[in-house]
C-alpha cells in the first residue's frame, strides 16, 4: 500500500533520499560513541550489522525495505573504517578520549 502511494506520485526518491540521509546522520553519532566507549574492537559490531542487513535485503520483497535495508548495512560497514578513523581523530585531539579507557 505505501510502496503503491509512493510510486505512484513518484515520491520514491525524495522518500529513500530522506532515509539515507536519517541512516547516515545515525551512524555518525554511534560510531563517536562506540569509540569513546568501547573503542576499535567494537568493530566486529558495525560487521554483523551490516552482513546481516545486506543477507536479509536480498530476500526482502518490498522495493522499499530492500534498499533501506541496502542502505544501513552499507552504512554499517562504512563505519568500520570510520570508527578507526575516529580513533586517529582521537588520538590527535579532535575529540576527547574516554579517560576511563587505556590509550596506547
Amino acid at each position: 500500500m505505501i510502496e503503491e502511494f509512493l510510486s505512484g506520485h513518484g515520491l520514491y526518491g525524495l522518500v529513500i533520499g530522506a532515509l539515507t540521509f536519517l541512516i547516515i546522520g545515525l551512524f555518525h553519532p554511534l560510531v563517536i560513541k562506540a569509540e569513546y566507549y568501547w573503542g576499535t574492537k567494537s568493530w566486529w559490531c558495525f560487521l554483523i550489522a551490516g552482513v546481516a542487513c545486506l543477507a536479509v535485503s536480498v530476500f526482502v520483497e518490498s522495493t522499499l525495505l530492500a534498499t533501506i535495508l541496502g542502505v544501513f548495512g552499507f552504512s554499517a560497514l562504512w563505519s568500520i573504517l570510520e570508527l578507526f578513523e575516529q580513533k586517529k581523530r582521537v588520538e590527535k585531539g579532535w575529540f576527547p578520549a574516554n579517560p576511563r579507557k587505556k590509550h596506547k
